[in-house]
């Protein structure tokens, strides 16, 4: 009988074959990124040049501050310059008709068309992460791994067998792509298209004259307006000036679907600041009451109860308008101050989540153990008492960060929150409201319905975790299904 256990068999049999799949694979991965370094680059400086550049005496002269301003920006615009796959650039879309054939376009296709392939694309290769990411798994699992089980394998494996936390999987999965690549996404760019509109041309067929012309974008913007049923460009229409809107356009002649795209970057990047920040909160506190018990979690549940009794509405709209003129305010278009209030006033919803289970974990023996050993509090904490409650901040998490978006959009309806004209969905509901009823019904209604998916996604995703983690939860079993946080 050999004395090699079937572990050590494993790893001693095929070493060299898996050492040449793990290789291969991690080329796969520096591939995949090389070709996208320069959006990621781009996106990270523009956010580090937002910030500094909205710090108190940034523009003073000589000042520490302003220096760093300019180096970020000379960044940003050096990262402009790093060539990318999935870029305008590679698979242009803007163009104009010369009579005979489209000019300026991929392949001389139509700007729908050619629009049509840059998207596809990059949906293409975010699913290919996701195979890539998938594929090291299942190896791992199954060639390196010397234990055959874990616990974390039946969790994985009751969420694939979710249906509702598989569909909200795949909207998040869609949301957050379409965030991540939105510059990318849109037929147009903020730039030319919203922010300095009259300083770009743009070329168009004239049918009249049999001849190309020019005209600036914030023109043909007026003249493209969607303000009825006599004025408007319909999703997935082309309007006079041979420009392709897959959503149609806005009452101010403005392409809608990059207006959505690039606002969905503006949410996604204030509910993951804003859960985080509540998480951090949430988890630390849960944990200290826990684990000391008596006045500390009493003056916990105390504090807790008194933030919740503020008037979360009110206090979101005094602290936006009194913070708007401030530097803080100028922070990412004003989307910082929103997490920053998310945070404060939200932490308690997932605070009292967490502490159940807190105070659960803290009664078991091996907490009794570790102290015994004479374990600091902190180390007991992090590594005994923080790993059993991660689940349920991943559950309550997805779960708070749709009610946040929820909050954001809300707040851009009523003109807080984020500044104009930075892209926001809200804004685009409250700018289209008065056309509901006429022709022009796309502004309002798309930008709703697409806040509605991802709300309902980010719930459906929170439903499986929980579910997969906890398989004795009330919807798990048929029940009643638990109830979704909100901001």
């Amino acid at each position: 009988m050999s004395d090699v256990t079937p572990f050590e068999d494993r790893r001693l049999f095929g070493t060299l074959g898996v050492d040449a799949t793990v290789s291969v694979w991690l080329v796969v991965g520096v591939v995949l990124f090389a070709v996208e370094a320069g959006a990621v680059a781009n996106f990270l400086t523009g956010l580090l040049a937002d910030f500094v550049g909205a710090l108190p005496t940034a523009g003073s002269d000589g000042s520490l501050l302003s220096s760093a301003t300019a180096v970020f920006d000379a960044a940003q615009q050096q990262t402009n310059t790093i060539p990318t796959v999935l870029s305008r650039d590679v698979v242009p879309n803007a163009g104009h008709w010369s009579g005979k054939r489209w000019v300026g376009t991929f392949l001389g296709l139509s700007p729908g068309v050619s629009w049509g392939i840059r998207v596809t694309l990059v949906y293409a290769y975010a699913f290919t992460w996701v195979a890539w990411a998938g594929f090291g798994y299942r190896y791992y699992r199954r060639e390196i791994r010397v234990a055959d089980w874990t616990p974390r394998d039946d969790v994985i494996d009751r969420f694939r067998s979710h249906r509702w936390g598989v569909f909200g999987a795949l909207v998040v999965f869609m949301f957050v792509v379409m965030a991540v690549f939105a510059p990318t996404l849109g037929p147009t760019t903020v730039e030319q298209n919203m922010r300095n509109s009259y300083s770009y041309e743009v070329d168009y067929w004239d049918e009249e004259t049999g001849s190309v012309e020019s005209i600036l974008v914030g023109e043909a913007n007026l003249d493209s307006q969607s303000t009825g049923d006599s004025s408007r460009v319909m999703p997935m229409t082309y309007d006079d000036y041979g420009r392709f809107h897959p959503f149609g356009t806005m009452p101010n002649g403005r392409d809608l679907f990059t207006f959505i795209a690039v606002g969905s970057r503006i949410s996604l990047v204030i509910g993951l600041l804003s859960v985080g920040l509540s998480a951090l909160l949430a988890v630390s506190l849960a944990l200290i009451a826990a684990y000391y018990k008596g006045r500390v979690d009493l003056g916990t549940v105390l504090i807790s109860d008194g933030v919740m009794a503020m008037p979360q509405l009110l206090l979101l709209i005094m602290l936006t308008t009194v913070l708007a003129d401030t530097w803080i305010g100028e922070v990412y278009s004003g989307g910082f101050v929103l997490a920053l209030i998310f945070a404060f006033t939200g932490w308690t919803y997932m605070w009292r989540s967490i502490r159940g289970p807190a105070l659960q974990v803290s009664e078991r023996a091996w907490i009794d153990a570790a102290r015994s050993f004479g374990q600091r509090p902190r180390t007991i904490m992090r590594k005994h008492m923080l790993p059993y409650v991660t689940g349920y901040v991943l559950i309550y998490g997805s779960m708070t960060l749709g009610g946040a978006i929820i909050s954001i959009a809300g707040l851009s309806y009523l003109g807080l929150g984020v500044a104009p004209p930075t892209p926001e969905w809200g804004r685009a509901i409250q700018l289209g409201q008065d056309y509901v009823t006429t022709g022009s019904w796309h502004i309002s209604l798309i930008p709703g319905l697409l806040i509605t998916l991802v709300v309902t996604g980010f719930n459906a995703l929170g439903d499986g975790v929980r579910d997969a983690i906890d398989p004795q939860s009330d919807s798990a079993t048929g029940a009643a299904a638990g109830r979704g946080g909100g901001a």
